[in-house]
Formats: C-alpha cells, sequence, structure tokens
C-alpha cells in the first residue's frame, strides 16, 4: 500500500551504525541478530515481533517513529497502517537506505536461520533457469560426500506483503513426495501437448506463449533445494501468478487458503492438459488423463448422504475434495469469535471436534430443502459426510474468518491438534462394499506442516509457518527460518494443517 506517513517517518537515507560486518546489527535492548529491522525515523535497530518484537514496542513508544526496514529483505512496513509500504518519499529516502544495506559485504552463514544480505537485487525479469545452472556450477563435487554439511533449510523474501504465498511455498516444499517430483521434472513448455508427439524440452517462453505456474513451481523449488544463501526471492513466481489471477495483483493481504486452492487447481489443470506425452518417458501417475500428482497426493473422496425425513429416500454423491474446510463448533467460542469475557474459561476445542462437527447428521435449513426426486418437491431432510477415500496429504482448514454485519471478523480461539498419529478411522465410510478398491492403508497421519495467521483481521496480519525437514522442525517467518521444536509447533493457533499418511502409496507410473 501506499503509506501516507512516510514523509513524517523517514527521516534517514543511510544506516547509522559504521560498520560493514553484518553481525553487528543487532537488536539494541536483547542483542539478537534475528530479524533485524531498522527505524527510519531515528536509525535505532530493533528485533522483528516474531522474535522478541523490540521494534514494535519502539513504536509504541515512540508513535512518530512508524516505519521501519527489514535489514535482510529491506521490506519497509508501517506500524500505523500495520501493512507493507510500496511507495517512497520525495526525496527517495528509502531507495537510499536500500542501496547502503544492499552494500555491506555477506557473511559466513554462522547462524542456522538467519538469512544472508544481498549485495545486489535481484532481477525480478530475469531467467529462474539461468539461476539453476549457475548453481549447479558453484556446487563442489565435495558436497556430494560432506555429510558434515548443514541441511538446506531456505527462507522465501517477502516481496509486499506476499506472506500468505512464502508460507504455502514452504509447506508444499517440505512434502517429498511432491517437492520432489517437480524437482526431478526437465523444464515444462506450454506447447507440450497432450496427444501430441512433443516430449519434454528445454526452450525460453516467447512473447505469446502461454504462461505455466507449474514451471515456475518447478524453478523456486529447485532454487530452494539448491540456493547457497539463506533465503531466495520467489519474484518470478508472484510475476506469473499476478499475470494468470487478477485478484491477486498488488501488495493487499490474501487468504493463504484461497492460494493454496488456486494453486493446487491451476497445477492440477496445467498438467493434466500437458501430460502425458506418447512416448516412454511419460511421467504420469494414476488412472490415464485423470489424474497429477496434485491430486495423487492431495486428492480424496467424500460422500455425500441426504436423506427425505418425509418419505425417507437416500440420495448418495461422491464429490473429490483437495482438502477439507472445518468449522470451530460455536460452543468453543461466543458470537465475537473470542474468550467470553467475564464468564467461565470455554473448553478447549480438539481438531477430533472439528472433524466430528463436519461429519455429524444436520437438518438442512429452510433455505436449503432438498428437492426429493420421490416426492416431487423440496422437503425437509438430513445431512451426512463421510469420507470414503483418504488422500495421501490431508490438508485440513480450520474456518477462522467468518462474516459478522459488513465485514469478516477472526475466530483466535487455540484449536488442540496432534503433532503425530490423528486417526482417522472414525470419520470413514466403513461399508466394505461401497468402498471396495477405494480405501486401503494406513488411517494415521502425522503432521507435515501447519500454516498460522498472527493478526486479527483476514485483509491483514502475518502468515508464518512451521514445517519438518530431515526430522527436525522449523519456523519459516518469510526470509528467516529458524529451528524449533513439538512444543512450540504444538502451541500455535493453526490456520492451515497438512498431515501426512503413514502409508504413503502413489498409483504406479502410467508409461
Amino acid at each position: 500500500m501506499e503509506c501516507p506517513h512516510l514523509s513524517e517517518s523517514a527521516k534517514i537515507a543511510a544506516p547509522l551504525v559504521k560498520s560493514e560486518n553484518p553481525n553487528d546489527w543487532s537488536c539494541t535492548v536483547c542483542k539478537s541478530n534475528k530479524s533485524p529491522w531498522i527505524c527510519l525515523h531515528c536509525g535505532v535497530v530493533h528485533c522483528g515481533r516474531y522474535v522478541n518484537g523490540h521494534a514494535k514496542a519502539h513504536y509504541e513508544e515512540q508513535t512518530q517513529h512508524t516505519v521501519c526496514m527489514d535489514c535482510e529483505s529491506f521490506a519497509t512496513f508501517c506500524y500505523t497502517c500495520d501493512e507493507f509500504v510500496i511507495n517512497d518519499t520525495e526525496g527517495k529516502h528509502l531507495e537510499q537506505l536500500r542501496l547502503s544495506l544492499q552494500s555491506i559485504p555477506e557473511a559466513e552463514n554462522q547462524n542456522v536461520g538467519r538469512p544472508l544480505r544481498r549485495r545486489r537485487r535481484s532481477n525480478s525479469s530475469g531467467d529462474s533457469s539461468g539461476t539453476e545452472n549457475r548453481l549447479r556450477k558453484r556446487r563442489k563435487p565435495e558436497d556430494k560426500g560432506n555429510t558434515n554439511r548443514k541441511l538446506r533449510v531456505v527462507g522465501l523474501r517477502n516481496l509486499g506483503n506476499t506472506c500468505f504465498m512464502n508460507a504455502v511455498l514452504q509447506s508444499l516444499s517440505n512434502i517429498q513426495q511432491f517437492c520432489c517430483y517437480f524437482t526431478q521434472l526437465p523444464a515444462l513448455d506450454s506447447n507440450m501437448t497432450k496427444n501430441g508427439r512433443k516430449n519434454y524440452h528445454t526452450r525460453q517462453f516467447k512473447a505469446g506463449d502461454e504462461i505455466l505456474m507449474a514451471e515456475e513451481l518447478r524453478k523456486t523449488l529447485v532454487a530452494l533445494r539448491q540456493a547457497s544463501k539463506a533465503a531466495i526471492s520467489p519474484e518470478s513466481l508472484f510475476s506469473v501468478i499476478w499475470k494468470v489471477v487478477p485478484r491477486f495483483r498488488g501488495y493487499q493481504q490474501q487468504d493463504a487458503h484461497e492460494f493454496l486452492r488456486y494453486m493446487l487447481d491451476r497445477l492440477h489443470t496445467e498438467l493434466l492438459n500437458m501430460l502425458p506425452y506418447q512416448s516412454s518417458n511419460s511421467l504420469l501417475i494414476g488412472p490415464k488423463g485423470k489424474s497429477t500428482i496434485v491430486t495423487s497426493i492431495f486428492g480424496g473422496v467424500l460422500q455425500n448422504e441426504v436423506n427425505c425425513l418425509i418419505c425417507g429416500t437416500e440420495s448418495k454423491k461422491h464429490d473429490p475434495f483437495l482438502d477439507l474446510s472445518l468449522d470451530i463448533p460455536h460452543q468453543y467460542t461466543n458470537r465475537n469469535g473470542s474468550k467470553a469475557k467475564d464468564e467461565e474459561p470455554l473448553p478447549v476445542c480438539k481438531l477430533a471436534d472439528c472433524l466430528n462437527s463436519f461429519t455429524e447428521l444436520e437438518e438442512l435449513a429452510d433455505t436449503e430443502l432438498y428437492y426429493c426426486s420421490n416426492c416431487k418437491k423440496k422437503q425437509r431432510s438430513t445431512k451426512k459426510f463421510w469420507i470414503r477415500r483418504l488422500p495421501n496429504v490431508l490438508c485440513l482448514h480450520l474456518k477462522r474468518f467468518r462474516w459478522s454485519n459488513f465485514f469478516r471478523m477472526k475466530i483466535d480461539n487455540y484449536v488442540e491438534f496432534p503433532i503425530r498419529g490423528l486417526d482417522m478411522s472414525k470419520f470413514i465410510l466403513t461399508n466394505m462394499h461401497e468402498t471396495r478398491g477405494s480405501c486401503s492403508g494406513s488411517n494415521l497421519y502425522d503432521l507435515a506442516a501447519v500454516i498460522v495467521h498472527h493478526g486479527s483481521g483476514a485483509g491483514s496480519g502475518h502468515y508464518t509457518a512451521y514445517a519438518t525437514h530431515e526430522g527436525n522442525w522449523y519456523h519459516f517467518n518469510d526470509s528467516t527460518v529458524t529451528r524449533t521444536d513439538e512444543e512450540t509447533v504444538a502451541k500455535c493457533k493453526a490456520y492451515i494443517f497438512f498431515y501426512i499418511r503413514r502409508e504413503f502409496k502413489l498409483p504406479p507410473v502410467t508409461t
């Protein structure tokens, strides 16, 4: 957004700290060198709100010191507007400060989770495939056998309220089967056709060619695996999203769940249109012409049962799904979506309570009367959901935002959830005659990633993600990646869960 407070708050054009050692950039209060933010009014450096929050505390004490800049990603944030800033002052204070910060030499990556600064900005219109090649050239032969080498856990730079995208990308990148599939693909070409003779080949996009989100996602996932720095910029992917999804244009905060759903749907459509090729190199997974890696990993099937209360006629419908959206039951929230005041504490809601609410029998409201084929008119009826087939990765979305009058409010209640051993057995249709061949494997799931929304509103706030990588849990906060533990993950107020089935089974590859 364009901030109206810049002219009053932005007073410095260069950092006051006269040091070329990035390790000297630390919070003046707690001395932490994680997520340093510089005040544009006085030049003092404090830590971000997801470390110890001294940058925000500085603003609360000095209300004119409202704008600050991330010393690592160079993103500018206004606390009064509660938004990232995209404009500049007439004197170009932000541009000059960014240039000063970018000129600071990079240090060796000695602190796990601390992103390194760039000497120059990435070219947003540059060719990501060229970056891949440069990264491959930099890799030393001895790296392959170096078991002491630090794990590659890479952050994503915030391009201006793009935390919703970063949280989704980090979650998907840490689902091994999904990430490995894309990183092992050759470069994708929009001219590849399902029934044509063309096979995988590498070439540059030309003007007028269809833009492929799958190709830009592939490049981003490859960069996350091969990056030599602690954070990369997903500018190419974000520019493609701007072009193919008009609603995501601009720098307003977006909903992470809506973005996830669109991305998965788009990836499935693109891959379905390109694969399979009529050759032995085909990488199609599942039934020919129907499944892709997206549906094979995230795809499940619901059974929707509707019963007429007048004549007892039963109607069954099978609905495929990539994720399940769960209500937080009303008994765990008050009408304002928060803990009731001056009353006894509300009971703690569990994820199982949300799943029970989703699958319980309910009577349809008068506005949702079901047309009974036997009665030949709309009648009172009941509805119930069963899970007919479980996916390999169970994506669960908590409906934390509800419409109240003319605005969306957030339900900020804590929902207890298991890190390991989520048992979905009681929510599955057990009629073996109806589910023959569609329900196999373990019903136990373990958490792989979780997205958290921080803040009070749907159009504001901040998204971060927790994900497990090589057996360890990490907190992904844009360009900052810090190691954490299960206890911290279990206490977060989750928005989207990614649970992986213990018996992960992909359909056989079709050639």
